[in-house]
């Protein structure tokens, strides 16, 4: 008994100890002011002390992130162009290089770094050699400029690539001599090359769980066996395979070794995306009403990576546009058809529109296909059925026309999502043939977007729209061709379709010429997430077909927040009309996911 109720008590008192021990810690850094936090965020030490888990670290971590330390400064030193630093990292008091781990302290409550960089160097005699054909030049990587480490490592690297795309897919650094002159503070380097010899692309193997069939991944890939190594080849094949949406990842991984022949073998590993996927939206605007869209997609419907996508929309929910819109649709698309970068597909769809100065109802039926010039182009045709019942001001009509859709896409934008730089252009110009109730004609539609990061948190955003229905008289063109401008597509704060030509007193129609303004200023916050916008928009609608003035123009202008959830922002706009014909709508509320453009 007594035995065990020292036990007991011995159990006790080392849990006092142990609970002892384990102070909080605290990490002093002594360096220079444009070093100080950069040095905090790389040390371990400073990482155990600024956990938030409630639980104060053990000494032998303590001593074992303050040994790491030591290299990790060194190397973050090296970096800035400092390659004779002075490192002194103390717990509490005793030099960490010193203590060995099996002699650790019993307790740590204080971690002092204390750093003394000493002078920055620069670069002085520079050479990659033998220099590749073509490498894109390294910033920075010139003598006299500061002697970074990863300045260096960088334009080794693009010498490296130079030669992958010569051919040389195995080219590697063969040797290196780095010198820090430090009576003159200068970083000399010669770096050797061994570009290997130039090859030509073998067999692709193909791995992986896929249910896709094999010959059809192959035709997919589209891979260019016997032509010389060039690994924006291999780019383009994980692209094909991955724009397809069918593949949830396509990783290329070259063969350590060539072959004797002079060929490199490549390693395709497929895995699938679940074959089914299922999305909801949803909108609203004060005028606009509620919309609500869904998606079923099916990625892999016949076992060859054809998509079968069914979508459907309501608009215009307990909105003052007139009445409720709808549409529903399917298209079945197959990758690499007649060829690798070819997109075939089907469409058919059904939609009505019940806008203030429109009654639609429309049926399509179209094939065509897409071709993917490269990863930010792409141009697509194809024919089609279009019979529509339209009724407007100038009463009901019937019409039935033979399409052939053209579209040229350019999206060179750094985030489709929420872009910052870059542009996107639109043009698709569509010659009908009439079969029954219009004319032949021809529409034409241009979407422009650039943006510019003026600063770190300012963005401006440009968008301008072209419309044009050239051949038919206005009053036999296809009502649903013709254009309306107003609402959150066009002018935020106008009443939504209001802005038509307008040819008699109470005898409205769309107009057979179009042409939107709009541009927006977008703040980030201190709260990186949060955004604010100003916005002003401008809409022209003219009876010609090709702009000449004698329209009419109607502007809205606002402000709004947006809120980035990583797939997109969360867009909350308020908007007033500004100039233009008939009455004003007053304060409008648009609340969606996306930027407006």
């Amino acid at each position: 008994m007594v035995s065990h109720i020292c036990r007991v008590l011995a159990a006790v008192f080392v849990a006092l100890i142990s609970a002892g021990s384990a102070m909080a810690l605290t990490v002093t850094v002594t360096a220079p002011d444009d070093l100080r936090d950069d040095i905090r965020t790389a040390s371990l030490s400073a990482t155990l002390a600024d956990a938030e888990d409630g639980e104060a670290p053990r000494p032998i971590d303590i001593l074992s992130a303050a040994q790491a330390d030591y290299g990790r400064i060194v190397a973050l030193l090296y970096d800035r162009g400092y390659f004779g630093p002075a490192v002194s990292i103390t717990l509490d008091g005793r030099e960490a290089a010193s203590i060995a781990p099996i002699a650790a302290p019993s307790a740590i409550s204080t971690v002092v770094v204390t750093v003394d960089p000493g002078r920055v160097f620069t670069f002085g005699n520079l050479s990659i050699t033998p220099a590749a054909p073509t490498a894109e030049t390294t910033e920075g990587y010139a003598p006299g400029e500061v002697a970074r480490v990863s300045v260096l490592r960088s334009a080794t690297k693009a010498q490296i690539d130079g030669w992958r795309q010569a051919g040389h897919a195995k080219a590697s650094v063969s040797g290196q001599q780095i010198t820090a002159r430090h009576p003159d503070a200068t970083l000399n380097a010669a770096v050797q090359l061994d570009p290997g010899p130039k090859l030509r692309l073998g067999r692709l193997s193909i791995t992986g769980q896929s249910a896709v069939r094999e010959k059809r991944i192959r035709e997919i890939a589209g891979w260019p066996s016997g032509a010389t190594f060039d690994p924006d080849e291999l780019d383009k094949v994980e692209t094909r395979l991955r724009r397809t949406g069918t593949f949830a990842s396509a990783a290329l991984n070259e063969a350590e070794t060539a072959n004797p022949d002079g060929t490199l073998d490549v390693t395709a590993t497929i895995s699938d995306q679940l074959p089914r996927r299922y999305s909801f939206g949803a909108e609203y605007g004060t005028l606009d009403g509620f919309s609500a869209s869904a998606l079923w997609l099916h990625r892999n419907i016949f076992g060859g990576a054809e998509r079968l996508r069914i979508e459907g929309e309501v608009k215009g929910v307990g909105g003052d546009t007139d009445g409720v819109d709808f549409r529903l649709g399917a298209k079945l698309s197959r990758p690499a058809t007649w060829r690798t970068d070819l997109e075939a597909f089907v469409r058919a769809e059904v939609e009505q529109r019940d806008d203030p100065n429109l009654f639609a109802r429309t049926g399509v039926l179209e094939f065509g296909s897409v071709y993917f010039a490269s990863d930010d182009r792409e141009y697509s045709y194809g024919v089609g059925l279009r019979r529509s019942k339209t009724r407007d001001d100038l009463g009901e009509r019937d019409y039935t026309i033979l399409t052939f859709p053209f579209t040229f896409t350019f999206d060179r934008r750094d985030n489709p999502l929420n872009a910052t730089s870059g542009y996107y252009a639109q043009a698709a110009i569509t010659p009908f043939f009439d079969i029954e109730g219009t004319e032949n004609g021809v529409v034409t539609t241009l979407d422009l977007r650039t943006y510019r990061k003026v600063s770190n948190r300012v963005t401006l955003a440009f968008r301008g729209l072209l419309g044009s229905v050239a051949g038919p008289d206005l009053t036999v063109a296809p009502a649903d061709y013709l254009f309306f401008s107003g609402g959150s597509g066009t002018v935020r704060g106008q009443d939504y379709q209001s802005l038509g030509v307008e040819l008699s007193p109470g005898v409205t129609i769309g107009g057979r010429s179009f042409l939107g303004l709009s541009g927006e200023v977008r703040v980030q916050t201190s709260r990186e997430a949060l955004s604010v916008v100003a916005f002003y928009d401008a809409g022209y609608v003219g009876a010609e077909s090709f702009i000449d003035g004698s329209g009419e123009w109607h502007t809205g202008f606002g402000a709004g927040i947006r809120y980035d959830t990583g797939i997109g922002p969360i867009r909350f706009d308020m908007a007033l009309p500004g100039s233009g014909p008939g009455d004003s709508s007053g304060l409008e509320i648009y609340i969606g996911i996306g930027q407006a453009f």
